[in-house]
């Protein structure tokens, strides 16, 4: 994903006027067994209200009649699995949330942190302890990851930063904490053998 989608959605639409705002319950396959979705997106600790048209469930966190939040169902199997999100209340939705492998917890973070429209940042928990340990960042704007920070043993604690700074896809400087501190005390600045990728050991990019 490259862009993201801005339509805004109006609860006053008479086109949606008979659509129910209260949340979906899904059923889950087991026998008498559903699961209801909510969302949350301010954080206050109460359910947003919501409407689902179209196959997409509209998330309005402020009251303000304005979508803050669109959420899809991708995979089709009644659970949303992707969320666009407009936190700064600009009308364009600048972070994608998504759940990539279907295990039901969100794992990657898309975002456009200058507003240019492109995501130049993405957040991934790569061992689904609910805790982001890996970023990359694209810079330069050129679509490419060129720093990526990694925490290797889920402390919370960055344990490596890899940057390219001359957009060639190979590492160029490489800072790692190798004492576990907390604090990156080790630089190299040699470029990574030939062949060796630039990108995440996770095998994502930007």
């Amino acid at each position: 994903m490259s862009e993201y989608d801005e339509t805004t959605y109006d609860e006053t639409d008479p086109a949606t006027e008979d659509v129910t705002a209260e949340d979906e319950s899904y059923s889950t396959g087991v026998p008498g067994v559903t699961v209801e979705e909510t969302f949350d997106l301010d954080g206050d600790g109460y359910a947003d209200s919501t409407i689902t048209a179209d196959g997409a469930t509209y998330v309005d966190s402020d009251g303000d009649g304005q979508a803050d939040g669109v959420a899809y169902d991708v995979d089709g199997d009644g659970i949303s699995d992707e969320l666009l999100i407009d936190a700064d209340g600009d009308g364009s939705f600048e972070t994608a949330v998504s759940d990539t492998d279907g295990d039901g917890l969100v794992d990657t973070y898309e975002s456009d942190t200058d507003g240019d429209g492109l995501v130049d940042q993405v957040s991934y928990d790569t061992n689904a302890d609910g805790y982001v340990d890996q970023v990359t960042t694209d810079t330069n704007a050129d679509g490419l990851a060129d720093v990526v920070a990694t925490d290797y043993n889920a402390d919370g604690l960055v344990d490596e930063i890899l940057v390219d700074s001359d957009a060639d896809g190979v590492t160029d400087t490489a800072l790692v904490d190798t004492d576990g501190d907390g604090f990156l005390d080790s630089v190299a600045t040699e470029a990574t053998p030939e062949g060796d990728s630039f990108q995440s050991q996770t095998g994502q990019v930007i």
